[in-house]
């Protein structure tokens, strides 16, 4: 009875002070700043990491990843794949129950069931709630309620319409979080800001553009390895301040237990030419940099459709990626954050990344001058001024960009775009040369080289460049199909030198996550994902 009474005390101090967005100063609390802001906590709009990081804290799915990336279950105990591929059948953990919330009769949260993953998923199919449609494509919604079945309440099913090898990697994405119809029902569109999920944290204050609040779950179904219940800290505090020269101070004066992003603070200022910490901060904070499943690299349009471009020309595509120095702007641009991208489109941190395999760009601009001529524009005769489109957080990079090609007389222009902008004039094909990233919705391959399958053309698929390879596409429906994973790899790697020999793109770096975390904090796990997980994470007096 102490123990129950304690526990409440302990909710009522918490969300009494949590009006304000202060929290008890006895209490544990890890408190880090999100620059970009925040749009939504509804797991169907999981879309960016801003929204990604607090929802994780929220909800739960079926599966998840470990800090390997390794696909373990999560609120499925186990799963079973049917032997033509098609059919996987979960069964169900029965000691899971929602956040307690006004949506529920009793204001008591009940017990998740199979018809609640039916209900979610079901709405992923709604284009005016959810961002999930793009990878929704493979589910049969013939067969059952849109393709899903509760044939009790712990077991649930998902047809797909064919095998396809990545799908249990998919179901690890936000999107596929369990949520109540009754808290639908009760918020209907204000959902986004009275989220009710089965997470490690529970909801309490979100003032837009200035707090969230999230406080302990003590129903929480996960334990540690000992058999401790999680998670161990008793709230979650995130702050959006624009100036990143404010959020440093606030992680200097201790209010801050974590900034995380390259761009987040002055890495000049904090980071050696080798990437890391200077010693006059080592005191003040320690620095984790890992691995991130991202590629950052330059588009180029192909289309045939599309005006008279020499970017049309594969030797001129060519020429391009060995004009750049891509070891020279990782050491000087970004303080040897990340790793010059001397292979393909697939980052470093998934099993088909391998140098000795897929064989991309070293810097040569003899050879790039030699393309050049093939093309029909020796030392740049004949060839047009062109414009490469970026977002003001990679001006500096495009500069050096432009630099490097001129010393091949190749002369381009460098146009600032609002992000908005130039997300929808890519998408829409407006663009022929543009400065963009792709970081993985999910830890395979195949989402990145879904960029480039044939029947993904932007604006409705992913394929921005338009590119078009019979080969590579018939590469990419067996790799679907393949359930061999080395078997898979080695598709992938044949799909990603495929792309490096006809060059729809420049791979420039793949990126590597940098988060500066208080000395306090211990258990802040890091993964190829970028993705925040703090139901393991401590924090020290």
């Amino acid at each position: 009875m102490r123990l129950r009474l304690g526990s409440l005390a302990l909710l009522f101090i918490l969300i009494t002070s949590c009006q304000s967005g202060e929290i008890g100063k006895d209490k544990t609390v890890f408190a880090y700043n999100e620059i970009n802001g925040l749009t939504s906590l509804d797991p169907a709009a999981a879309s960016n990491f801003e929204n990604i990081w607090p929802i994780n804290q929220l909800f739960n799915g079926l599966m998840q990843t470990n800090d390997s990336l390794k696909v373990v279950p999560c609120i499925a105990r186990s799963y079973t794949l049917s032997p033509d591929g098609k059919t996987y059948t979960f069964s169900l953990r029965t000691d899971v129950y929602f956040h307690d919330n006004a949506c529920f009769l009793d204001g008591k949260g009940r017990k998740v069931v199979a018809r609640d993953f039916l209900f979610s998923f079901n709405r992923l199919y709604d284009g005016s709630v959810s961002s999930a449609l793009g990878v929704m494509g493979n589910i049969n919604r013939s067969v059952g309620e849109g393709g899903f079945e509760a044939l009790n309440d712990s077991i649930f099913v998902i047809h797909l319409s064919q095998p396809f090898q990545p799908f249990i990697s998919i179901l690890t994405m936000k999107f596929f979080s369990v949520i109540p119809h009754e808290a639908i029902a009760l918020y209907g569109a204000d959902f986004r800001r009275n989220p009710v999920g089965t997470g490690p944290f529970v909801f309490r204050l979100w003032e837009e553009g200035n707090t969230l609040v999230l406080l302990k779950n003590d129903r929480y179904f996960e334990r540690d390895a000992t058999g401790n219940t999680l998670p161990y800290l008793d709230a979650v505090k995130v702050s959006f301040i624009k100036d990143k020269e404010t959020a440093f101070m606030e992680l200097l004066n201790g209010k801050f237990d974590m900034v995380s992003g390259a761009d987040a603070f002055n890495a000049n200022e904090v980071l050696d030419r080798q990437g890391e910490l200077r010693l006059a901060y080592r005191t003040k904070f320690y620095l984790q940099k890992t691995t991130f499943l991202k590629t950052d690299y330059i588009g180029l349009l192909v289309d045939d459709k599309i005006a008279p471009s020499p970017l049309k020309n594969r030797f001129f595509r060519e020429a391009l990626n060995y004009a750049i120095d891509r070891v020279q702007l990782i050491r000087y641009l970004r303080n040897n954050i990340g790793v010059p991208a001397i292979a393909g489109f697939i980052p470093a941190g998934l099993g088909a990344y391998d140098t000795s395999k897929v064989k991309g760009y070293s810097y040569d601009p003899d050879k790039a001058r030699k393309l050049m001529a093939l093309a029909g524009y020796k030392d740049g005769a004949g060839l047009p001024e062109m414009v490469i489109h970026t977002t003001e957080n990679y001006r500096e990079q495009m500069e050096f960009i432009q630099s490097q090609l001129a010393r091949c007389n190749i002369n381009i222009q460098v146009s600032v775009e609002k992000p908005s902008v130039l997300r929808q004039s890519v998408n829409n094909s407006e663009y022929a040369f543009f400065r963009k990233s792709w970081f993985s919705d999910y830890a395979d391959e195949e989402n990145f080289m879904s960029l480039f399958y044939s029947k993904n053309f932007a604006p409705q698929g992913v394929n921005f460049f338009h590119f078009s390879d019979s080969i590579f596409d018939s590469l990419y429906d067996a790799a679907q199909q393949e359930p061999d994973l080395l078997k898979r790899r080695i598709l992938y790697q044949r799909m990603d030198q495929i792309i490096l020999e006809q060059a729809p793109i420049i791979p420039l770096y793949y990126d590597q996550s940098v988060r500066l975390v208080s000395h306090k904090i211990e258990g802040l796990a890091t993964n190829g994902m970028n993705l925040l997980n703090l139901k393991t994470v401590r924090k020290k007096d």
